[in-house]
């Protein structure tokens, strides 16, 4: 069966590499895309890196496999999209858009008519996601965060579903497997859950990290989570994980109140109690200093590690075991 999206078409056993236009009201930019159609009959695996700027390690990851595999290892169809959001990639340095200040990852399944980063979010839905049969959405930590990888998934209550979500998060081999009790809100994923579509979120790497041992636990992750949907067989790539994966639940966020520096006193990996405190905001003008306390129990998953904050600004996300 052909792979056709937009103008870039792959025949089965073929691969096919290009670009496609995105039109953003303001701008139009080029998405990258490499299809990889397989020899035989089998899923549709969307796999996407460059959603949020700063994060290396997905673009180099997602780059890198449309490299190494070909068709005759294939079964169905991959769609391999390096680069989800140029703007941010390109031309910012964190998870926000330069053309209007908003975090695409909040936004999905975006809207067509709306501004920029709506508009590229609608796009990656209508071109890539929409009748796809499981999809990957790949981050790390980024220029100013510290982060433990771990997987995410979500709860739709939907149990067969729900069941496809936990087995791919379970079948990446990351020992930190997040869940979150509803597919509401505009991740990437959450959204294609809310399409049926079954999809997890990978965060593999930190502060910018682009280290080619980096990039390798995450190419290992993509084998694994590749063969457990059956798209390649298995091979001498795949790894078996060192760890054993555990289920955690996400049990609070910690933003910033105030502008300010931020001062932490607990950092990612530590167990914190709610009510601790964890860091400090100090005004740069008086040197006023506003106390910053954790809103949950559990240990710290990703925590800032920028000095200036604003107001709203993730300063530390907090998980604890699901039993």
């Amino acid at each position: 069966m052909t792979l056709t999206i937009g103008a870039l078409r792959a025949e089965p056993g073929q691969k096919t590499r290009g670009t496609l236009p995105a039109d953003l009201g303001t701008t139009t930019v080029d998405v990258p895309l490499i299809l990889v159609n397989g020899s035989r009959p089998g899923p549709r695996v969307v796999i996407t890196g460059g959603v949020h700027g700063g994060e290396f390690i997905p673009v180099d990851a997602t780059t890198r496999l449309a490299g190494l595999l070909e068709p005759d290892e294939i079964a169905g169809q991959l769609v391999i999209c390096p680069v989800a959001n140029p703007p941010a990639v390109y031309g910012g340095r964190l998870n926000i858009s330069p053309l209007d200040g908003v975090n695409i990852n909040r936004v999905f399944p975006g809207d067509k008519d709306g501004g920029p980063t709506d508009r590229m979010a609608a796009w990656l839905f209508e071109h890539l996601i929409d009748g796809a049969d499981a999809y990957v959405d790949l981050h790390s930590g980024g220029i100013d965060q510290h982060l433990l990888d771990f997987v995410g998934y979500r709860l739709t209550g939907d149990g067969e579903l729900d069941a496809k979500n936990k087995a791919m998060a379970h079948a990446i081999g990351y020992e930190l497997v997040i869940l979150g009790t509803s597919a509401d809100g505009g991740n990437s994923h959450a959204a294609a859950n809310r399409q049926g579509i079954p999809a997890i979120l990978v965060e593999t790497g930190q502060l910018g990290d682009r280290a080619a041992a980096t990039v390798h636990r995450l190419l290992d992750a993509l084998y694994r989570i590749l063969h457990h949907l059956g798209a390649i067989e298995a091979s001498e790539h795949i790894k078996q994980p060192t760890v054993q994966p555990r289920d955690w639940i996400w049990t609070g966020d910690v933003e910033s109140p105030v502008a300010g520096l931020w001062y932490p006193d607990a950092v990612t990996g530590d167990e914190v109690t709610e009510g601790q405190t964890i860091g400090r905001i100090i005004d740069p003008v008086d040197g006023t200093e506003h106390k910053i306390t954790a809103i949950a129990t559990g240990k710290i998953i990703y925590g800032m590690n920028g000095l200036s904050v604003r107001p709203g600004t993730h300063l530390a996300a907090i998980a604890a075991p699901h039993h």
